[in-house]
């Protein structure tokens, strides 16, 4: 079973209203990052996997992968330990990968500016339609993974179901236990299958799409307080544990659970 990285949300030329969303919803991001490939980004971190926001300058060298993304929920990615055993195992799998790519971005920690720097490994568009997906390798995860990012006022701790939308699921799961190293059982009119960190449903739906992505909290509080005092965000509680949470500029739905 692999291990989950990150979720992406795509947020094109939006990220400065975008960030100001999340922070108002609680979360602590890490300083704007400016990739060398021509995206910036911003990331909500736990210990294991984070949540990323991603866009490109609305100016200069604009990272076409990012660009050519639809706004919203786009982006599993994976992590990978070494890309080169990853890119040889995807190989194995049937996935097609690309050979690994390298990109870096500057992180000032302490006053002192370092270079936080990547490798990542990606399979054809084609073969996973609903968004982007790929592989990543952290060359320095220390520069990632910083205690005074992890504090986040709302409670935020990890990430529950991703839900993929399929005109033809069963056509798909092949390539996402491929994917995922691991094996998927019937789930309803779908399959349901892991990785480390979150757990992946692919159901029948209307087109291709990450349809909604459940993110954990300690508890729904601070979260539900901020958010109905909030423009520009649906809340909608569910159960006692459970809410929903859509954000129309960014075409984003978030399922919103208590951790148990």
């Amino acid at each position: 079973m692999e291990t989950l990285d990150h979720i992406v949300v795509n947020t094109l030329t939006g990220m400065d209203d975008a960030a100001a969303l999340f922070e108002g919803l609680g979360f602590t991001l890490t300083p704007r990052g400016h990739h060398s490939l021509g995206s910036v980004n911003h990331l909500m971190m736990t210990p294991g996997a984070y949540l990323e926001l991603v866009g490109v300058p609305p100016t200069g060298l604009q990272r076409a992968d990012v660009l050519d993304s639809p706004l919203g929920l786009n982006g599993l990615v994976l992590r990978s330990g070494d890309a080169d055993e990853t890119f040889d195992t995807l190989a194995r799998r049937g996935l097609s990968p690309s050979a690994p790519v390298s990109f870096s971005r500057p992180v000032t920690v302490d006053g002192r500016r370092s270079e936080a720097r990547f490798r990542t490994v990606r399979v054809p568009a084609g073969l996973f339609p609903a968004g982007r997906v790929y592989f990543c390798q952290h060359l320095t995860p220390d520069l990632v993974w910083r205690e005074e990012w992890m504090d986040h006022p709302n409670g935020f701790d990890g990430f529950g179901v991703l839900t993929v939308t399929s005109p033809d699921p069963a056509a798909q799961v092949a390539r996402y236990e491929g994917l995922c190293g691991g094996t998927a059982a019937a789930s309803g009119s779908g399959w349901r299958l892991g990785t480390d960190g979150c757990e992946i449903d692919l159901v029948p739906g209307g087109g291709d799409a990450f349809a909604k992505i459940g993110v954990t909290f300690r508890d729904l509080d601070a979260l539900r307080s901020r958010a109905l005092a909030l423009d520009g965000v649906e809340w909608r509680d569910e159960t006692p544990d459970r809410a929903s949470l859509w954000i129309p500029s960014l075409r984003l739905h978030l399922e919103c659970g208590r951790r148990p």
